[in-house]
């Protein structure tokens, strides 16, 4: 496994392996590696034949106030996590490599950004396209892979390609969880242990709603009043949102007749966490 830190050395290191014959897989992610990062890097690694990791803790997806500074570093511990997963490459940029001096381009996403976390997090979105739009185009991938559990994300993304017309195979795999249901995520290390206990709400709130459905509720308010009801018991927390929206379109819904998801953001202590769960009311799939 090689890691490097300019553009040239991934472009020669994909070309090699393009001119091997091999196919080239794709994880972007900004480090702290974790179970859910493992995952898509093992899909990567069965699907693939040369896998890509990149790490970089992009700033301009961070909105005032945000955790930027304070969000884990682990290089070392994320290249060790990489190696035993199989990765051939690690590009781990510098913020001068990734953003110039003179950059002033950004990549925008309209209308599914409008939603979810966009009101919340203004600006995130953008900076979101903006780096993996120039991740995607600094390694070119076959495929790139990412996590279900940032879902508003993963539909940007794929919307992105498609207007962008780049020749990616985008892949979200499913969340990730612990055995007590909660999504891994890197902001879970914030957490206190009384916090992440209290933390189980969300998923619980969720899969509560998803058995409802299931029973047959498709009154959205019913379901979203409930969500807010089991999560708010828990403990001191502020809701930003809880809705349920079309799992493509992502526009809101009154009532759940096909697919839909259910998402989740809330800010227990210092952490901000987000979840999901899609459901489809034709044939219980969740």
């Amino acid at each position: 496994m090689d890691l490097v830190h300019t553009i040239d050395e991934v472009r020669r290191a994909v070309a090699d392996a393009r001119r091997a014959g091999r196919r080239v897989g794709c994880v972007p992610t900004m480090g702290a590696l974790h179970a859910g990062h493992t995952a898509l890097i093992d899909r990567a690694r069965t699907e693939c034949d040369f896998v890509v990791v990149t790490i970089f803790v992009n700033p301009t997806q961070f909105v005032a106030g945000e955790d930027l500074d304070a969000y884990p570093r682990t290089l070392d511990a994320d290249s060790t996590v990489c190696e035993a997963h199989g990765v051939d490459l690690i590009f781990a940029p510098t913020n001068e490599t990734m953003y110039g001096p003179d950059a002033v381009t950004t990549v925008t996403v309209a209308k599914l950004t409008d939603g979810l976390c966009g009101p919340h997090r203004p600006g995130h979105f953008a900076g979101v396209t903006t780096v993996v739009a120039k991740l995607l185009n600094i390694v070119q991938p076959d495929a790139a892979y990412f996590g279900l559990k940032d879902a508003q994300q993963a539909v940007v993304i794929r919307q992105m390609v498609a207007d962008l017309c780049m020749p990616i195979e985008v892949v979200v795999c499913d969340t990730v969880r612990d055995s007590d249901g909660l999504a891994l995520s890197s902001r879970n290390a914030y957490l206190s242990a009384d916090q992440r206990r209290q933390a189980l709400s969300l998923s619980q709130a969720l899969f509560a709603a998803a058995a409802r459905i299931a029973d047959g509720e498709r009154d959205a308010s019913k379901l979203i009043a409930g969500i807010r009801e089991r999560i708010s018991a828990a403990g001191p927390c502020t809701i930003d949102y809880v809705e349920i929206v079309d799992a493509e379109s992502l526009a809101s819904l009154a009532r759940i007749e096909t697919r839909a998801l259910i998402a989740v953001a809330v800010r227990i202590g210092e952490a901000r966490l987000i979840d999901n769960l899609v459901v489809d009311a034709d044939d219980d799939r969740r």
